[in-house]
Protein backbone atom coordinates (compact mmCIF):
# COMPACT_ATOMS: atom_id res chain seq x y z
CA UNK A 1 0.00 0.00 0.00
CA UNK A 2 1.47 3.61 -0.60
CA UNK A 3 2.71 5.11 2.38
CA UNK A 4 1.56 8.53 3.11
CA UNK A 5 3.93 11.26 2.15
CA UNK A 6 2.69 13.67 5.35
CA UNK A 7 2.21 11.33 8.29
CA UNK A 8 0.72 14.43 9.95
CA UNK A 9 -1.89 14.64 6.83
CA UNK A 10 -4.07 17.59 6.45
CA UNK A 11 -7.95 17.78 7.83
CA UNK A 12 -10.18 20.01 5.97
CA UNK A 13 -12.84 21.26 8.85
CA UNK A 14 -16.26 22.32 7.68
CA UNK A 15 -19.66 22.88 9.02
CA UNK A 16 -20.96 19.94 7.12
CA UNK A 17 -18.22 17.49 8.15
CA UNK A 18 -14.48 16.64 8.53
CA UNK A 19 -12.43 14.88 5.81
CA UNK A 20 -9.19 14.51 4.95
CA UNK A 21 -7.04 15.23 2.21
CA UNK A 22 -4.31 12.39 1.89
CA UNK A 23 -1.08 12.83 -0.17
CA UNK A 24 0.91 9.58 -1.20
CA UNK A 25 3.76 8.78 -3.40
CA UNK A 26 3.74 5.32 -5.17
CA UNK A 27 7.50 4.06 -5.02
CA UNK A 28 9.12 3.04 -7.97
CA UNK A 29 9.49 -0.91 -7.20
CA UNK A 30 5.64 -1.33 -7.25
CA UNK A 31 3.62 -2.42 -10.13
CA UNK A 32 0.94 -0.83 -11.43
CA UNK A 33 -1.84 -3.15 -10.26
CA UNK A 34 -0.17 -2.62 -6.85
CA UNK A 35 -0.09 0.65 -6.50
CA UNK A 36 -3.85 1.38 -7.81
CA UNK A 37 -4.90 -1.42 -5.50
CA UNK A 38 -3.56 0.48 -3.01
CA UNK A 39 -5.26 3.47 -4.10
CA UNK A 40 -8.34 1.62 -3.92
CA UNK A 41 -7.44 0.74 -0.19
CA UNK A 42 -6.79 4.10 0.83
CA UNK A 43 -10.22 4.94 -0.17
CA UNK A 44 -12.29 2.11 0.82
CA UNK A 45 -13.32 3.27 4.29
CA UNK A 46 -14.83 6.35 3.01
CA UNK A 47 -17.17 4.65 0.80
CA UNK A 48 -20.56 4.53 2.09
CA UNK A 49 -23.46 1.64 1.16
CA UNK A 50 -22.29 -1.54 -1.17
CA UNK A 51 -22.88 0.92 -4.68
CA UNK A 52 -19.93 2.57 -6.60
CA UNK A 53 -20.18 4.70 -9.56
CA UNK A 54 -16.35 6.06 -10.69
CA UNK A 55 -16.60 8.80 -13.02
CA UNK A 56 -13.52 9.45 -15.38
CA UNK A 57 -12.83 10.50 -18.62
CA UNK A 58 -11.40 8.81 -21.91
CA UNK A 59 -7.46 10.11 -21.05
CA UNK A 60 -7.25 8.90 -17.51
CA UNK A 61 -9.25 5.44 -18.01
CA UNK A 62 -6.86 3.95 -19.80
CA UNK A 63 -4.01 4.47 -17.47
CA UNK A 64 -5.38 4.34 -13.60
CA UNK A 65 -9.33 3.37 -14.22
CA UNK A 66 -9.42 -0.97 -14.60
CA UNK A 67 -6.83 -1.34 -11.75
CA UNK A 68 -8.94 1.01 -9.40
CA UNK A 69 -12.19 -0.56 -10.72
CA UNK A 70 -10.56 -4.53 -10.26
CA UNK A 71 -10.20 -4.03 -6.12
CA UNK A 72 -13.65 -2.65 -5.50
CA UNK A 73 -15.28 -4.95 -7.54
CA UNK A 74 -14.07 -7.45 -4.71
CA UNK A 75 -16.31 -5.76 -2.21
CA UNK A 76 -18.78 -3.02 -3.89
CA UNK A 77 -21.32 -3.38 -6.95
CA UNK A 78 -19.42 -1.11 -9.10
CA UNK A 79 -19.82 1.05 -12.69
CA UNK A 80 -18.12 3.40 -14.69
CA UNK A 81 -19.29 6.34 -16.49
CA UNK A 82 -16.50 7.75 -18.61
CA UNK A 83 -16.92 11.75 -20.29
CA UNK A 84 -14.89 12.81 -23.13
CA UNK A 85 -11.90 14.72 -21.61
CA UNK A 86 -11.94 18.52 -21.62
CA UNK A 87 -13.03 21.63 -20.20
CA UNK A 88 -15.87 21.89 -23.28
CA UNK A 89 -17.43 19.35 -22.04
CA UNK A 90 -18.38 20.94 -18.65
CA UNK A 91 -21.50 20.83 -19.41
CA UNK A 92 -25.34 19.71 -18.41
CA UNK A 93 -25.00 17.27 -21.13
CA UNK A 94 -22.07 15.59 -19.60
CA UNK A 95 -23.99 16.00 -15.94
CA UNK A 96 -27.13 13.91 -17.81
CA UNK A 97 -24.60 11.31 -18.56
CA UNK A 98 -23.43 10.65 -14.92
CA UNK A 99 -27.46 10.79 -14.16
CA UNK A 100 -27.93 8.44 -16.41
CA UNK A 101 -25.16 6.29 -15.29
CA UNK A 102 -26.91 6.08 -11.75
CA UNK A 103 -30.23 5.82 -12.69
CA UNK A 104 -29.93 2.92 -15.15
CA UNK A 105 -27.76 0.72 -12.63
CA UNK A 106 -30.94 1.92 -9.77
CA UNK A 107 -28.40 3.46 -7.31
CA UNK A 108 -29.93 5.21 -4.44
CA UNK A 109 -28.77 7.30 -1.71
CA UNK A 110 -26.56 4.67 -0.33
CA UNK A 111 -24.13 5.05 -3.63
CA UNK A 112 -20.30 6.86 -3.63
CA UNK A 113 -19.29 8.46 -6.55
CA UNK A 114 -15.59 8.71 -7.02
CA UNK A 115 -13.95 11.41 -9.02
CA UNK A 116 -11.09 9.94 -11.29
CA UNK A 117 -9.76 12.83 -13.36
CA UNK A 118 -9.10 16.58 -12.68
CA UNK A 119 -10.82 19.32 -12.27
CA UNK A 120 -13.38 19.25 -14.48
CA UNK A 121 -14.10 15.47 -13.49
CA UNK A 122 -14.24 16.65 -10.02
CA UNK A 123 -16.13 19.28 -10.16
CA UNK A 124 -18.74 17.41 -12.15
CA UNK A 125 -18.83 14.76 -10.30
CA UNK A 126 -19.35 16.84 -7.47
CA UNK A 127 -22.01 18.54 -8.81
CA UNK A 128 -23.71 15.13 -9.74
CA UNK A 129 -23.30 14.08 -6.09
CA UNK A 130 -24.57 17.34 -4.77
CA UNK A 131 -28.03 17.22 -6.50
CA UNK A 132 -28.72 13.12 -7.16
CA UNK A 133 -31.06 12.87 -5.04
CA UNK A 134 -30.53 16.01 -3.38
CA UNK A 135 -26.89 14.75 -1.81
CA UNK A 136 -25.13 11.53 -2.14
CA UNK A 137 -21.88 10.64 -1.10
CA UNK A 138 -18.75 11.66 -2.82
CA UNK A 139 -14.46 11.27 -3.11
CA UNK A 140 -11.54 12.75 -4.55
CA UNK A 141 -8.89 11.78 -6.57
CA UNK A 142 -7.38 14.53 -8.32
CA UNK A 143 -4.67 13.09 -11.49
CA UNK A 144 -3.51 16.94 -12.00
CA UNK A 145 -1.75 19.15 -10.26
CA UNK A 146 -4.06 22.02 -10.68
CA UNK A 147 -7.10 19.74 -8.68
CA UNK A 148 -4.58 18.09 -6.32
CA UNK A 149 -3.99 21.39 -5.02
CA UNK A 150 -7.05 23.37 -6.25
CA UNK A 151 -10.01 22.11 -7.51
CA UNK A 152 -10.30 18.90 -4.94
CA UNK A 153 -10.86 20.69 -2.05
CA UNK A 154 -13.23 22.62 -0.28
CA UNK A 155 -16.49 21.36 -2.49
CA UNK A 156 -16.89 23.95 -4.96
CA UNK A 157 -18.20 22.06 -7.72
CA UNK A 158 -20.47 23.00 -10.96
CA UNK A 159 -20.29 23.14 -14.69
CA UNK A 160 -20.12 26.21 -17.10
CA UNK A 161 -22.58 28.17 -19.34
CA UNK A 162 -22.14 29.57 -22.44
CA UNK A 163 -22.17 33.23 -20.68
CA UNK A 164 -19.76 32.48 -17.80
CA UNK A 165 -17.77 29.60 -16.13
CA UNK A 166 -18.88 27.65 -13.12
CA UNK A 167 -22.08 29.44 -12.65
CA UNK A 168 -23.74 26.38 -12.46
CA UNK A 169 -23.34 24.83 -9.38
CA UNK A 170 -23.31 23.83 -5.59
CA UNK A 171 -21.20 23.45 -2.50
CA UNK A 172 -20.54 19.64 -1.83
CA UNK A 173 -17.77 18.34 0.15
CA UNK A 174 -16.51 15.32 -0.45
CA UNK A 175 -15.61 12.45 2.41
CA UNK A 176 -12.45 12.62 1.28
CA UNK A 177 -9.80 13.67 -1.19
CA UNK A 178 -6.34 10.87 -2.18
CA UNK A 179 -3.79 12.70 -4.37
CA UNK A 180 -1.74 10.42 -5.49
CA UNK A 181 1.53 12.04 -7.03
CA UNK A 182 2.66 9.30 -9.31
CA UNK A 183 -0.01 10.33 -11.40
CA UNK A 184 1.67 13.32 -12.04
CA UNK A 185 4.08 11.09 -13.95
CA UNK A 186 1.15 10.90 -16.99
CA UNK A 187 0.48 14.71 -17.28
CA UNK A 188 1.20 16.25 -20.32
CA UNK A 189 3.61 19.51 -19.47
CA UNK A 190 1.64 22.16 -20.53
CA UNK A 191 -1.05 20.59 -17.78
CA UNK A 192 2.04 20.38 -15.45
CA UNK A 193 2.25 24.31 -15.95
CA UNK A 194 -1.68 25.34 -16.10
CA UNK A 195 -1.58 23.39 -12.16
CA UNK A 196 1.87 26.19 -11.18
CA UNK A 197 -0.35 28.81 -11.75
CA UNK A 198 -2.58 27.86 -8.87
CA UNK A 199 -0.20 27.15 -6.73
CA UNK A 200 1.94 30.46 -7.67
CA UNK A 201 -1.46 31.96 -6.89
CA UNK A 202 -1.56 30.84 -3.31
CA UNK A 203 1.99 32.56 -2.73
CA UNK A 204 0.80 36.06 -4.03
CA UNK A 205 -2.35 35.97 -1.76
CA UNK A 206 -1.19 34.53 1.22
CA UNK A 207 2.79 33.60 1.94
CA UNK A 208 5.20 35.74 0.12
CA UNK A 209 8.24 33.35 1.59
CA UNK A 210 6.46 31.00 -0.70
CA UNK A 211 6.87 33.00 -3.72
CA UNK A 212 10.72 32.67 -2.82
CA UNK A 213 10.93 28.75 -1.97
CA UNK A 214 8.71 28.91 -5.79
CA UNK A 215 11.66 30.49 -7.29
CA UNK A 216 14.14 28.17 -6.23
CA UNK A 217 12.03 24.90 -6.92
CA UNK A 218 10.08 25.45 -9.69
CA UNK A 219 12.96 23.94 -11.73
CA UNK A 220 12.89 20.55 -9.46
CA UNK A 221 9.01 20.85 -10.08
CA UNK A 222 8.67 20.88 -13.78
CA UNK A 223 10.98 17.96 -13.76
CA UNK A 224 8.69 16.05 -11.47
CA UNK A 225 10.47 15.53 -8.85
CA UNK A 226 7.59 14.29 -6.92
CA UNK A 227 8.71 15.01 -3.46
CA UNK A 228 9.38 18.18 -3.74
CA UNK A 229 5.94 18.30 -6.24
CA UNK A 230 4.08 16.65 -3.17
CA UNK A 231 5.52 19.78 -0.39
CA UNK A 232 3.95 22.17 -2.80
CA UNK A 233 0.40 20.43 -2.64
CA UNK A 234 0.99 20.16 1.28
CA UNK A 235 1.23 23.77 1.66
CA UNK A 236 -1.39 24.53 -0.88
CA UNK A 237 -3.49 22.30 0.40
CA UNK A 238 -3.06 23.66 4.06
CA UNK A 239 -3.65 27.28 3.07
CA UNK A 240 -6.74 26.29 1.37
CA UNK A 241 -8.03 24.14 4.04
CA UNK A 242 -7.26 27.05 6.59
CA UNK A 243 -9.65 29.18 4.22
CA UNK A 244 -12.39 27.12 3.35
CA UNK A 245 -12.54 26.22 7.83
CA UNK A 246 -12.84 29.96 8.30
CA UNK A 247 -15.53 30.78 5.08
CA UNK A 248 -16.87 27.00 3.21
CA UNK A 249 -19.60 29.00 1.58
CA UNK A 250 -17.52 31.82 -0.16
CA UNK A 251 -18.69 34.60 1.59
CA UNK A 252 -15.84 36.12 2.92
CA UNK A 253 -11.65 35.66 2.76
CA UNK A 254 -12.41 32.48 0.68
CA UNK A 255 -12.98 34.94 -2.51
CA UNK A 256 -9.56 35.63 -2.47
CA UNK A 257 -8.77 32.48 -3.56
CA UNK A 258 -10.00 33.50 -6.95
CA UNK A 259 -7.21 36.09 -7.43
CA UNK A 260 -6.47 36.44 -11.00
CA UNK A 261 -9.91 34.13 -11.89
CA UNK A 262 -12.42 37.42 -12.85
CA UNK A 263 -10.01 37.80 -15.68
CA UNK A 264 -8.94 34.71 -16.41
CA UNK A 265 -12.76 33.57 -16.81
CA UNK A 266 -13.16 36.55 -19.61
CA UNK A 267 -10.34 34.78 -21.42
CA UNK A 268 -11.41 31.34 -20.89
CA UNK A 269 -15.23 32.14 -21.95
CA UNK A 270 -14.39 34.45 -25.13
CA UNK A 271 -11.74 32.25 -26.64
CA UNK A 272 -14.10 29.27 -26.21
CA UNK A 273 -13.34 26.44 -23.03
CA UNK A 274 -10.48 24.73 -23.33
CA UNK A 275 -8.46 27.04 -26.09
CA UNK A 276 -6.85 28.14 -23.13
CA UNK A 277 -6.38 25.94 -19.92
CA UNK A 278 -7.69 27.28 -16.78
CA UNK A 279 -4.52 27.82 -15.12
CA UNK A 280 -3.18 29.26 -18.41
CA UNK A 281 -6.21 32.20 -18.07
CA UNK A 282 -5.53 32.78 -14.23
CA UNK A 283 -1.70 32.85 -15.05
CA UNK A 284 -2.61 36.32 -17.35
CA UNK A 285 -5.59 37.29 -14.79
CA UNK A 286 -2.61 37.39 -12.01
CA UNK A 287 -0.71 39.73 -14.41
CA UNK A 288 -3.84 41.48 -14.87
CA UNK A 289 -4.62 41.94 -11.38
CA UNK A 290 -1.38 42.79 -10.32
CA UNK A 291 -0.57 45.43 -13.17
CA UNK A 292 -4.34 47.10 -11.87
CA UNK A 293 -2.62 46.95 -8.24
CA UNK A 294 0.78 48.68 -9.48
CA UNK A 295 -2.04 51.39 -10.74
CA UNK A 296 -3.64 51.62 -7.54
CA UNK A 297 -0.42 52.37 -6.20
CA UNK A 298 0.07 49.13 -3.97
CA UNK A 299 2.72 46.92 -5.85
CA UNK A 300 5.62 48.69 -7.53
CA UNK A 301 6.67 48.12 -10.98
CA UNK A 302 9.43 45.69 -9.80
CA UNK A 303 6.63 43.83 -7.99
CA UNK A 304 5.15 43.35 -10.86
CA UNK A 305 8.16 42.40 -13.05
CA UNK A 306 8.58 39.46 -10.60
CA UNK A 307 5.20 37.58 -10.50
CA UNK A 308 6.24 37.77 -14.73
CA UNK A 309 9.80 36.22 -14.36
CA UNK A 310 8.17 33.32 -11.81
CA UNK A 311 5.26 32.71 -14.53
CA UNK A 312 7.25 32.88 -17.46
CA UNK A 313 9.85 30.21 -15.31
CA UNK A 314 6.78 27.93 -14.82
CA UNK A 315 5.76 28.35 -18.53
CA UNK A 316 3.13 30.08 -18.16
CA UNK A 317 1.67 33.17 -20.54
CA UNK A 318 1.34 36.32 -19.38
CA UNK A 319 -0.29 38.14 -21.99
CA UNK A 320 -4.01 37.71 -22.85
CA UNK A 321 -5.58 37.11 -26.34
CA UNK A 322 -7.50 40.55 -27.94
CA UNK A 323 -10.51 41.04 -26.26
CA UNK A 324 -12.79 44.11 -27.12
CA UNK A 325 -12.75 46.06 -23.62
CA UNK A 326 -16.49 46.37 -23.36
CA UNK A 327 -16.24 42.72 -24.12
CA UNK A 328 -14.44 41.93 -21.37
CA UNK A 329 -16.19 44.30 -19.02
CA UNK A 330 -19.53 43.08 -20.07
CA UNK A 331 -17.69 39.43 -18.98
CA UNK A 332 -16.88 40.53 -16.40
CA UNK A 333 -20.17 41.50 -15.45
CA UNK A 334 -21.57 37.79 -15.03
CA UNK A 335 -18.62 37.34 -12.77
CA UNK A 336 -20.03 35.52 -9.12
CA UNK A 337 -17.78 38.37 -6.98
CA UNK A 338 -20.26 41.21 -8.59
CA UNK A 339 -22.51 42.95 -5.91
CA UNK A 340 -24.63 45.53 -6.16
CA UNK A 341 -23.85 45.89 -9.59
CA UNK A 342 -20.24 46.71 -8.85
CA UNK A 343 -17.28 44.66 -10.52
CA UNK A 344 -15.35 43.81 -7.08
CA UNK A 345 -11.57 42.27 -7.97
CA UNK A 346 -9.26 40.28 -5.77
CA UNK A 347 -6.16 43.26 -5.92
CA UNK A 348 -2.81 42.67 -4.36
CA UNK A 349 -1.62 45.09 -1.80
CA UNK A 350 1.30 43.86 -1.41
CA UNK A 351 2.70 40.32 -2.40
CA UNK A 352 1.42 37.78 -0.13
CA UNK A 353 -1.48 39.73 0.98
CA UNK A 354 -4.26 39.79 -1.24
CA UNK A 355 -8.07 42.26 -0.81
CA UNK A 356 -11.67 41.78 -2.39
CA UNK A 357 -12.35 45.37 -3.26
CA UNK A 358 -14.58 47.60 -5.36
CA UNK A 359 -12.71 50.45 -4.08
CA UNK A 360 -11.00 51.42 -7.31
CA UNK A 361 -11.23 53.88 -10.18
CA UNK A 362 -12.82 52.34 -13.08
CA UNK A 363 -10.50 53.90 -15.61
CA UNK A 364 -7.69 52.22 -14.48
CA UNK A 365 -9.43 48.46 -15.02
CA UNK A 366 -10.46 49.96 -18.65
CA UNK A 367 -6.93 51.00 -18.71
CA UNK A 368 -5.46 47.58 -18.05
CA UNK A 369 -7.85 45.67 -20.47
CA UNK A 370 -7.19 48.38 -23.27
CA UNK A 371 -3.53 47.03 -22.26
CA UNK A 372 -3.87 44.47 -24.56
CA UNK A 373 -7.64 44.72 -26.74
CA UNK A 374 -5.24 44.69 -29.84
CA UNK A 375 -2.71 42.39 -29.11
CA UNK A 376 -2.16 38.64 -30.26
CA UNK A 377 -1.62 35.58 -27.89
CA UNK A 378 -1.18 32.04 -29.41
CA UNK A 379 -1.87 28.97 -27.09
Amino acid sequence: MATPLFHDGLTVHTHSHDYPIVITEQSSTEQNSTEQSAMAQQIMPYITGRQVLIVTNETIAPLYLAALEAPLAKQFIVKVCILPDGEQYKNQTSINQIYDALMAEHFNRDVTLIALGGGVIGDMTGFAAASFMRGVNFIQIPTTLLSQVDSSVGGKTGINHAQGKNMIGAFWQPQMVLAEMSTLKTLPARELSAGLAEVIKYALIMDAEFLTWLEHNLPAMMALDLAVLGEAVKRCCQYKADVVAQDERESGVRALLNFGHTFGHVIETHEGYGNWLHGEAVAVGMVQAAELSQKIGWLTSEDVARIKRVLTLANLPITPPAIDVQTALDLMGHDKKVKHGQIRLILLKSLGDAVLTNDFDAELLTDVLSQHSSSERQI
